[in-house]
């Protein structure tokens, strides 16, 4: 799929995740406000590395300003695992929040999703991430059971259909 401009201003892209991209995923995800305090320990040693974005669908979203010389700043990205059919990942920078760039990776993944056959993509929901994934369409399918030391928490799981959009 080609990248897409957002109409949130200034212009947003989301391409495809490139090895280079891995350091900045990484960053962005231990970095994650969302996971601070009690739930840091998920993402304390977690890494994004080049073997991962090469076996699954990974896309950035990148802002227009290009200061970094590697096709923008890193506002957002997600990963998509086609089988199981799987929403395995979705961040979006903490200054970067509130600018609907989480919809417009949500809508790129719907149609990567459609593009690929799939009728539907699961999620298991980091719990302050539940009330997003309400607004962006995701159908709550049940509990995803705590699995210490890393998730000491049940999480909510949800669903995407996307077949019949």
């Amino acid at each position: 799929m080609s990248p897409r401009t957002s109409p949130v201003s200034p212009p947003i892209t989301i391409r495809r995740a490139v090895a280079r991209d891995a350091k900045r995923l990484t960053r962005l995800v231990r970095g994650s406000g969302a996971y601070a305090g009690q739930y840091a320990a998920a993402v304390a040693g977690y890494r994004v590395g080049p073997d991962y974005i090469e076996a699954h669908r990974v896309f950035v979203a990148v802002g227009a300003d290009g200061a970094d010389g590697q096709g923008g700043r890193v506002l957002g990205f997600y990963s998509l695992v086609l089988a199981p059919p799987e929403l395995d990942l979705l961040f979006v920078a903490d200054e970067a929040q509130g600018r609907g760039i989480g919809r417009l990776l949500v809508a790129h993944m719907r149609a990567e999703a459609r593009a690929a056959g799939l009728d539907r993509v699961r999620v298991v929901s980091h719990l302050p991430a539940e009330g997003f994934y309400h607004r962006a369409g995701a159908v709550r399918t049940g509990t995803a059971l705590a699995s210490p030391p890393a998730v000491p928490w049940d999480r909510p799981e949800f669903e995407f259909r996307v077949a019949s959009e």
